[in-house]
């Protein structure tokens, strides 16, 4: 019997930390919840002191395996 294999998706969260300030972040994930884990330690990585999470919600969620998927994230104006 084959062995199936999960689906990997593509997600974009965005996570609120103390002072307003608003990061999104891109993971491949097999489920939300790896999702949530694998944010999360990126923000741990990417941060120098542990950050103070105030909210951490999925924005968008896309399967891999087509061509092309990907999001645009804004940034703030560039003068």
């Amino acid at each position: 019997m084959g062995e199936e294999k999960a689906e990997s998706y593509l997600y974009k969260l965005e996570a609120v930390l103390e002072k307003g300030r608003l990061l999104t972040v891109v993971v491949i994930a097999q489920t939300d919840e790896r999702a949530f884990s694998s944010a999360e330690n990126n923000l741990l990585r990417h941060t120098i002191a542990p950050p103070h999470i105030k909210e951490l919600s999925l924005v968008e969620k896309k399967p891999l395996g087509r061509q092309g998927v990907g999001y645009v994230v804004e940034t703030s104006t560039f003068a």
